[in-house]
């Protein structure tokens, strides 16, 4: 028997929260072009991405 919904949905939830946090680790001592790659993969990994993004300062205007 398959897990339900809402258990997909939460392991989903803390992956995310596990790879954004090693990707907040590699910022600190990203270069450039290393930042906007981090930035792209979070873009692809969750509707929030702005948000985050901008919290980690990946992409400065």
């Amino acid at each position: 028997m398959s897990c339900s919904e809402r258990r997909k949905e939460l392991k989903r939830r803390r992956q995310r929260k596990r790879k954004i946090t090693h990707f907040k680790h590699r910022s600190e001592n990203a270069s450039v072009s290393e930042k906007a790659h981090l930035a792209a993969k979070i873009r692809n990994m969750t509707p929030g991405a702005d948000a985050i993004i901008e919290s980690l300062k990946l992409e400065e205007r």
